[in-house]
């Protein structure tokens, strides 16, 4: 794997969960299970403290009857059972605060550690799978899954613990207690199930599938969110306002539908479940107070029943409520498994570590095609790269000049043939160790909120100011740096929007030149410039291609004139090679790109 790990425990945790979704894929219970692997004792230890923090609540209902018996039938008790029964419940009840923060310093580290993990693992996984994939991808569908998925599933998992638990231990106890006492009773409690079995059966698929519908739609909104704010200066510069407002409003729209939908499901779920239980608890009512005035049974144990089944009411009733919560935290597994359990991941096997970088690239016969369509963006595509040359490579929209980029980056594989660098076959790079020694240049520079030191040594903590004041005086960036009201440590804010687009290209290259790469990539690095933004780019360009292996896409004639080669590609080959005034001797392809009216 290229993905880097800080030790052994990081690199066995990103794989366990990773082998959680694969191998159980459309089984979120199963998911589930496996996030407690390796936590056994401290769920052990959670349990114990849990049974003890419930314990007031079965204990209660015993010492009340028992003071009510004696308050009613004084002459066959004593003042010691009363003091002995206020004492026991004393006890029960103080040792709650220890119990409950043992419970949350116990269980909630786990699910804390889990929630991070899954966050890790998504972050991880993100970082192996291919650019086709986050090509396919919105950006915000993925901070959906990053941030509200893994929210749902701490919820879901703080929830059912404590619930579940709680739920088995109350109907056990009053099991037991009313078993001894009347069974006629307890046939009376086991009446309850089949309402609930059959009141979750009834909303099971309905409540499951508006929460699909409505995760769906919440992922759609994000992404439109992120585009729209993306879109803003277009939007504001066309006087589109009303239009993206529309186009939101209706997106928006959506999302209300589906979520009132989900709302009033769950509503009539919550109301019916409340309805039918509270029936069951008037009757239960009647049928106790009906066998004491029997003489059947004491009034303290009409106190006890009816607390044992207001309880046994209340677990099952939180269980009914919490089911639309617990829907939602598997539709989240899901969502999340997603991710980390895609496949579609960079095609090379990292196994063949290159140390040091050359920069010889030789294309060999390739053939590339996307996956979703068969027809060939490069054929036959031939050329032998030589360490420290630079080459530029030319010709129309489509013609497979990007291609031919993101292939030597390794963002693609060849379909076809294959590339070799420095001589070894790049299918079995380890592309990582092979990264560290190049460097791109795109044409939109990639800048973050922070210094723009910290933007220049980005990946690279370990430079000193020293390093990169070096590449600062290289580059010639004194006149811009002088412009910033506190030179290296100005901060910029998100992508840098206060900068011109020079001064960001500007400290894009002096990030790549820092890297000291063997290879550099320019992507279309000027075409998105003024004439004089670019000839201060173009300067540092000249200083960072100095004796490194230079493959760039420029339209601009300015940009490639440096060029030890032009390759000029059409429909997917080499038309045509050779500098810059050899080509335009010819008279040929080149020729007629540079001189379109000739």
């Amino acid at each position: 794997m290229a993905t880097e790990f800080k030790d052994d425990d990081q690199q066995q945790e990103f794989k366990a969960y990773v082998k959680t979704y694969s191998e159980n894929v459309g089984h979120p219970l199963r998911i589930l299970r496996g996030f407690y692997r390796g936590s056994g004792w401290t769920m052990f230890k959670s349990t114990l403290a849990l049974i003890c923090q419930r314990s007031p609540v079965w204990v209660t209902p015993i010492v009340t009857a028992n003071i009510i018996n004696i308050a009613t039938n004084p002459s066959a008790h004593t003042t010691t059972e009363l003091w002995l029964n206020l004492l026991v419940g004393f006890v029960f009840i103080a040792q709650n605060v220890l119990a409950a923060y043992t419970v949350t310093r116990n269980y909630n580290k786990v699910v804390r550690n889990i929630e991070m993990q899954l966050r890790s693992t998504i972050v991880r996984k993100l970082q192996q799978l291919s650019i086709s994939f986050h090509k396919a991808m919105q950006s915000g569908r993925l901070q959906s899954k990053i941030m509200r998925d893994v929210e749902n599933v701490e919820v879901l998992l703080t929830q059912w613990f404590s619930n579940l638990v709680f739920i088995v231990l109350d109907v056990a106890i009053a099991v037991v207690v009313t078993l001894q006492k009347s069974p006629a009773v307890l046939l009376f409690f086991v009446l309850t199930i089949p309402g609930a079995v059959l009141l979750l059966y009834l909303f099971r698929k309905p409540i499951a599938q508006k929460n699909t519908d409505f995760r769906k739609e919440v992922e759609n909104t994000q992404a439109a969110v992120a585009e729209m704010v993306e879109l803003i200066p277009v939007t504001r510069a066309h006087g589109l306002q009303g239009l993206e407002i529309d186009r939101m409003n209706d997106q928006l729209r959506r999302v209300r539908s589906k979520g009132f939908a989900l709302d009033k499901t769950n509503s009539l779920f919550g109301a019916s479940n409340w309805v039918m239980f509270q029936l069951f608890q008037l009757f239960c009512l009647g049928f106790t107070a009906f066998m004491a005035y029997q003489g059947k049974i004491t009034v303290g144990e009409v106190v006890l029943y009816q607390t044992y089944f207001t309880q046994i009411v209340a677990q099952i009733s939180n269980l009914i409520n919490l089911y639309p919560n617990f829907s939602k935290g598997l539709e989240s597994v899901q969502s999340v498994g997603e991710i980390i359990a895609c496949n579609n991941l960079e095609r090379y096997k990292y196994q063949d570590k290159i140390e040091d970088l050359k920069g010889d690239i030789r294309f060999d016969h390739v053939q590339y095609h996307y996956d979703d369509d068969e027809k060939l963006v490069l054929t036959d595509f031939n050329l032998h790269i030589l360490p420290g040359e630079r080459v530029a490579f030319v010709g129309g929209s489509g013609t497979g000049k990007s291609t031919i980029l993101n292939l030597v980056i390794g963002f693609n594989a060849p379909t076809g043939g294959g590339i070799y660098i420095d001589g070894r076959n790049m299918a079995a790079l380890d592309l990582h160790s092979f990264r560290q020694q190049i460097s791109v240049v795109p044409q939109n520079s990639i800048l973050f909120s922070g210094s723009i030191r910290d933007n220049i040594a980005y990946g690279r903590p370990e430079v000193s100011d020293a390093q990169i004041m070096a590449v600062v005086e290289q580059l010639g960036l004194e006149d811009m740096l002088a412009t910033m009201p506190k030179g290296l440590d100005t901060v910029l804010n998100e992508h840098g929007a206060r900068l011109s687009g020079g001064q960001r290209q500007r400290i894009s290259i002096a990030r790549a030149m820092l890297r000291d790469p063997r290879i550099i990539i320019f992507d279309e690095a000027t075409s998105a410039l003024d004439n004089a933004s670019e000839k201060q780019v173009q300067r540092a360009i000249n200083t960072l291609m100095q004796g490194r292996t230079t493959l760039m896409v420029a339209h601009r004639l300015s940009t490639i004139q440096g060029a030890d080669r032009i390759v000029v590609v059409e429909d997917g080959r080499v038309a045509e090679m050779g500098t810059y005034q050899e080509l335009l001797d010819k008279r040929g392809a080149f020729y007629h790109l540079s001189h379109p009216q000739a």
